[in-house]
């Protein structure tokens, strides 16, 4: 079998190729190229890209093969994820990569705009010598407001505390005991802006988010006091921030990110670059050697899961997160069942239940609602099923979705069961289970039929009126066309009443055939289940 392709589109790290395995067709690509990257797209499997590379819905549509779009960094910007999330193309980044250096950048710009260390150094190498010109401020217990006390954020709380900085900070999701945690008082967004000497934004930009920090934000703070921002362009309105920085109001700011970028000629981002009071980077939060390594590293490992069928932590456009050794051998079983599901549904699906009953109730078992509609979904529709697309697919189509837990399960450690009703007012649920050291995967019940027979690649499902001879009707059929029954579990609630068979069998059965014993033993029900593997 040939190898799955996994194009480079920019510049990774070696450790990244290592990461990837030799499991892959590796390709490189300009992704600057348009036309080159479009017809590389083609046979794609999985695209690494950085920054520069635009994975739009152009680049979407060339690609019918691809799974998976992985970005070595954090930022998504040149990435269509409501696109991708429509065509079943799982998005991922690394989102921890670069978190350290983003820090790190964050103190060397306070501590720049402290000393003066970048206009020291541009006097200094034009042959002046001027000490008293460049007299700075210490850090020691001074007053730092952090706005935003995520990942980075807390790591640059614990780098500042030792410099003996008093560290406050504002962020309505962070709880009061995690600030203890962390030696850091919350404040309201004004009182941290009126007590700072130092202001550092890490927010992440969102429509609520953008020009947090405007006029009259700036006003607030005192003239001596600086704000830097190394998260993304736009949190700080840069007309306001000019203002207050030519005026006065605020005796400087530290900037690596820009509204635009680079800063367009005669814009206001651009004239920041040009005062005196000002310390500028051109984006440099992810650009150190090691922030690069993990980044890479980290989308090839998301890749190896992607193109596995696996779920992958670090994908954005998939509600999954980290899956527990305990949960995940639960997963191909909850997809198997829903395929056997689809396959004995007679109408349209309007809403399923998945119910999860049992040990796992501990355990966050999210991750069993998409595989369970993904197997809902893989032989229903015509385009390809994947963990990003299977929730949309139940949307699209009006299917309401619950997902129920509890640890009711008096005869297995646990058991899953789809729940379902159809268009037709009926209703149809499966039910399965993992047993035994090898965790085998095993169909446990149908519509209320008690049955324990693993699942296998092709079965048939029976339903008929119980009475003598009905198993030698279709024994002798299957043997006639040379269908080997590798196993057989038939399940009734009282005798005479409706009986229910599940066949293991070697090879697919054609449809003719099918009819015919169907015809002959008067079913009520009639199905053959085959199971496509991820």
């Amino acid at each position: 079998m040939s190898k799955p392709v996994v194009l480079i589109a920019e510049q990774l790290s070696p450790a990244t190729i290592d990461a990837l395995g030799p499991d892959f067709d590796v390709r490189h690509v300009d992704g600057t190229d348009r036309p080159v990257l479009l017809s590389a797209l083609a046979d794609a499997h999985a695209v690494l890209v950085r920054s520069a590379t635009k994975i739009d819905a152009e680049a979407l549509a060339a690609a019918p093969n691809l799974k998976v779009v992985a970005r070595a960094g954090v930022g998504l910007d040149n990435v269509d994820i409501k696109q991708a999330t429509t065509s079943g193309v799982m998005v991922v980044n690394a989102p921890t990569s670069n978190i350290i250096s983003a820090a790190e950048l964050t103190v060397g710009h306070i501590l720049s705009l402290a000393r003066r260390i970048p206009a020291a150094h541009a006097s200094l190498s034009g042959g002046a010598w001027k000490r008293s010109s460049y007299t700075g401020t210490e850090l020691f217990e001074k007053t730092v407001g952090i706005i935003g006390l995520g990942r980075i954020g807390a790591l640059i709380a614990a780098r500042l505390q030792a410099f003996d900085m008093k560290v406050v900070a504002y962020d309505p999701y962070v709880t009061s005991a995690r600030a203890q945690q962390l030696g850091v008082q919350l404040l309201g967004l004004d009182e941290l802006l009126e007590q700072s000497d130092f202001v550092t934004i890490h927010m992440p930009k969102t429509p609520e988010t953008t020009g947090m920090i405007g006029a009259a934000q700036l006003k607030l703070m005192k003239p001596t006091s600086y704000v830097v921002n190394v998260a993304r362009g736009g949190l700080i309105d840069e007309e306001a921030l000019f203002e207050a920085l030519t005026t006065g109001e605020i005796a400087g700011a530290g900037l690596d990110v820009f509204t635009s970028e680079p800063p367009a000629e005669g814009g206001t981002a651009h004239k920041l670059l040009d005062l005196p009071n000002v310390v500028v980077t051109p984006h440099l939060g992810a650009s150190t050697e090691e922030a690069q390594e993990k980044a890479g590293v980290s989308v090839a490992r998301s890749v190896r899961l992607a193109l596995g069928g696996e779920l992958v932590p670090d994908a954005v456009n998939v509600a999954g997160g980290v899956i527990d050794p305990y949960v995940r051998p639960g997963i191909p079983l909850v997809e198997k069942l829903g395929q056997i599901f689809s396959a004995l549904s007679h109408s349209p699906l309007t809403s399923l239940d998945i119910e999860v009953h049992g040990e796992l109730k501990d355990y966050e078992v999210g991750v069993l609602k998409l595989a369970a509609l993904k197997g809902v979904f893989t032989n229903v529709v015509s385009e390809t099923v994947s963990y990003v697309n299977a929730p949309l697919l139940a949307e699209q189509r009006g299917v309401e979705v619950r997902l129920l837990v509890d640890d009711d399960s008096p005869e297995y450690r646990n058991v899953i069961t789809l729940r379902g009703a159809l268009s037709d007012g009926s209703q149809l649920s499966v039910s399965g289970t993992l047993t035994g050291p090898k965790q085998v995967e095993k169909l446990v019940g149908i519509n209320g039929h008690a049955i324990e027979l693993p699942i296998e690649k092709h079965h048939v499902v029976m339903l008929y009126t119980d009475r003598p001879g009905i198993v030698a009707v279709y024994g002798q059929k299957f043997g006639e066309a040379g269908i080997n029954i590798a196993g057989m579990q038939i399940a009734r609630e009282t005798a005479g009443g409706q009986a229910l068979s599940v066949l293991t069998v070697d090879s697919p059965v054609e449809d003719a055939l099918l009819e015919e014993v169907s015809s002959a033993i008067h079913a009520d029900l009639f199905r053959q289940i085959e199971i496509t593997e991820a």
